[in-house]
C-alpha cells in the first residue's frame, strides 16, 4: 500500500502520478458524458417529436446530430488539463484550441438552426410547400451574420480587444455598401421577390414590351425565356421599378372585340346582330357572356362591341375559344346575308348621276 502511494506521488513532467491519473479519468469521463448527454438529449426531442408544433423537435434532432464528437474530446480534454501544472505556453494553447473549437461547434450548431429557421420562414411567408428557389440567399446572409459573430465571440474569449475590430469592420461595411450600391439593390430586390412573390420560376410574365417564362431568380438577376427562344435577362432592380404583368395568375381572360357590318344591312338585321352573338358564345364551353351592343357608327362600318370571358387562363384554350366563336359568327352571318364591312370609300362624281366606288 505504502509502494502504491509513493509510487502515485512520483513527479513525472512536474505533475504526480496522481494528477496524471485524475486528468486522465477526466478526460475519459468528460467524454462519455457529453456523449450520453448528447444521446439522451436526442431521444428526449424524439419522445416530444409528437407534441411539438411543426418539425421544431426534428430540427433539433438534426442539429444537434450535427455535433463532431471529436470536439466533445477537445473539450474534455482541456477539462482534464486544468488539474495539471502544465506550462503557460501549454496551457494557453490548449485554451485556445478548447475555445476555437467550441465556436465550431456552437456556429455549426446556429447556422444549421437559423438556415431551417429562415426557410420555414420564407414557405410559411410565401405559401409555397416546397422551399422557394433563392431561399440561399437569405440563409447565405444569415449565415455569414452568424459566423462574422463566432469569430467575434471567439477572439474576446482568447483575450483579444475587438473593440479596434469592430470599428474597423464597420467603416469598412459603410465603404463597401458605398461602393456596392447596384450589387446591394440587386441582392435586396432578390430578397423582395423572394419574400413578396410578384412572380415565381415557370411563370410568364411581361414586361415592357418583352414577356417570357420565368427560368431563375439570381442574386442579381434574374432570367427570362422569351417565347422567340432567346434568354432575356433583367437585372433585379430594374425588374421590380417596372410594371410587371403576370398571367400564370390570372384566373380568366376578358376579350374584347369588335365587328363591323356594311351600312346597307337593314335594321332588323343589324337589331338582331348582339342576340346572335350571345347565343353563339354562350354555346361554347369554357366562357362566359358579358354584352353586345351596337356602339357606333364607324367611316365604313356599323359597329358592334362584345365583350365575355374566357374561364382559364391558358393561351391555347383562349386562341381555340375565339377561333370557334369567329367560325360560328362567319356561319351565322353567311346564313343570315349579312356582309361584314372592309375598308372602302364611296366617290361622287360632280355633274354625274352615278357613283363609283
Amino acid at each position: 500500500m505504502e509502494s502504491l502511494t509513493t509510487l502515485l506521488r512520483e513527479s513525472v513532467l512536474n505533475n504526480t502520478l496522481e494528477k496524471w491519473l485524475i486528468a486522465l479519468g477526466i478526460v475519459i469521463a468528460g467524454t462519455v458524458a457529453l456523449n450520453i448527454l448528447l444521446g439522451i438529449l436526442g431521444h428526449t426531442l424524439a419522445a416530444l417529436e409528437r407534441k411539438w408544433p411543426g418539425d421544431i423537435a426534428q430540427t433539433l434532432i438534426r442539429m444537434f446530430r450535427g455535433t463532431k464528437r471529436y470536439i466533445l474530446f477537445i473539450i474534455a480534454l482541456y477539462a482534464g488539463s486544468t488539474v495539471l501544472s502544465l506550462p503557460n505556453t501549454l496551457a494557453t494553447f490548449l485554451r485556445y484550441v478548447a475555445v476555437i473549437f467550441a465556436g465550431i461547434q456552437i456556429g455549426v450548431w446556429a447556422s444549421f438552426l437559423v438556415t431551417r429557421l429562415v426557410s420555414e420562414y420564407i414557405v410559411r411567408t410565401t405559401g409555397d410547400e416546397e422551399v422557394p428557389s433563392g431561399t440561399g440567399i437569405a440563409t447565405l446572409v444569415a449565415r455569414i451574420v452568424i459566423w462574422v459573430f463566432i469569430v467575434l465571440l471567439v477572439l474576446d474569449n482568447l483575450g483579444f480587444n475587438i473593440t479596434t475590430l469592430v470599428a474597423g469592420l464597420g467603416v469598412g461595411g459603410i465603404a463597401v455598401a458605398m461602393a456596392s450600391q447596384s450589387v446591394l439593390a440587386d441582392l435586396f430586390a432578390s430578397l423582395s421577390i423572394l419574400l413578396d412573390k410578384p412572380f415565381k420560376v415557370g411563370e410568364f410574365i411581361i414586361v415592357g414590351d418583352m414577356m417570357g417564362s420565368v427560368e431563375n431568380i439570381g442574386l442579381k438577376t434574374t432570367r427570362v425565356r422569351s417565347l422567340g427562344g432567346e434568354q432575356l435577362v433583367f437585372s433585379n432592380a430594374d425588374l421590380l421599378s417596372s410594371r410587371i404583368r403576370n398571367y400564370r395568375r390570372m384566373e380568366e381572360r376578358r376579350v374584347v372585340f369588335t365587328i363591323g357590318v356594311e351600312y346597307s344591312t337593314s335594321y332588323e338585321k343589324l337589331k338582331r346582330i348582339p342576340g346572335m352573338i350571345k347565343d353563339i358564345i354562350l354555346s361554347v364551353d369554357h366562357t362566359r357572356f358579358d354584352r353586345s351592343h351596337f356602339m357606333n357608327y364607324g367611316d365604313f362600318s356599323l359597329n358592334v362591341e362584345t365583350v365575355f370571358y374566357v374561364l382559364s387562363s391558358d393561351y391555347n384554350l383562349y386562341a381555340d375559344v375565339r377561333q370557334e366563336i369567329n367560325l360560328a359568327l362567319f356561319k351565322k352571318f353567311e346564313d343570315e346575308g349579312i356582309v361584314f364591312a372592309f375598308p372602302s370609300q364611296t366617290v361622287y362624281l360632280a355633274g354625274d348621276g352615278k357613283k363609283s366606288l
